[in-house]
């Protein structure tokens, strides 16, 4: 018996051993802080030129804010809203206009009681390949189809970059 449990403390001491020999640290893309700058100056602008008074949220691979700009004119909550959506885009990894329709689509839908999510039109997740590493948020503008194309804009303007 005493040799029995002296083998299993053995054979469970190799496991041990082995198991972190075949581990390995895993490799990840993530936004620069001039990469996050450019897109949401980029959405910034684009949105400005247009006549109007905008947020802009972009946010890294965990949802972290990583660049925060409200621009002129624009109202209070707009900085709320455009951090939300970026949030909305970046988790659930589609534009938070597909994240609203769903909600439409299915009024009962749980996850838009998350914190942090909100049902509108107007982010973007940002891509590498396949992979997601963020998003950008735009608020502010008459509607969020106008709100998204200032956030496609500050992504393209950066997509050779985001390879």
């Amino acid at each position: 018996m005493r040799s029995m449990a002296n083998c299993l403390a053995v054979m469970g001491l190799v496991g041990a051993l082995c198991a972190p020999a075949s581990a390995q640290l895993l490799t990840q893309k993530s936004l620069s802080a001039g990469i996050a700058m450019a897109i949401a100056q980029t959405a910034l602008e684009t949105c400005t030129k247009q006549g109007y008074n905008v947020s802009v949220h972009v946010v890294g691979r965990d949802g972290e804010v990583l660049v925060a700009v409200r621009g002129d004119g624009a109202p209070p909550h707009t900085m709320e809203n455009s951090q939300r959506k970026a949030y909305t885009a970046r988790t659930f990894r589609i534009p938070s206009g597909e994240f609203a329709q769903r909600v439409k689509d299915n009024p009962t839908l749980g996850a838009v009681h998350l914190t942090g999510i909100v049902a509108a039109q107007g982010a973007l997740p940002i891509k590498v390949g396949d992979e997601v590493v963020g998003a950008v948020g735009v608020s502010g503008a008459p509607g969020g189809e106008k709100d998204e194309v200032c956030a496609k804009a500050g992504i393209d303007k950066m997509a050779d970059q985001l390879k």
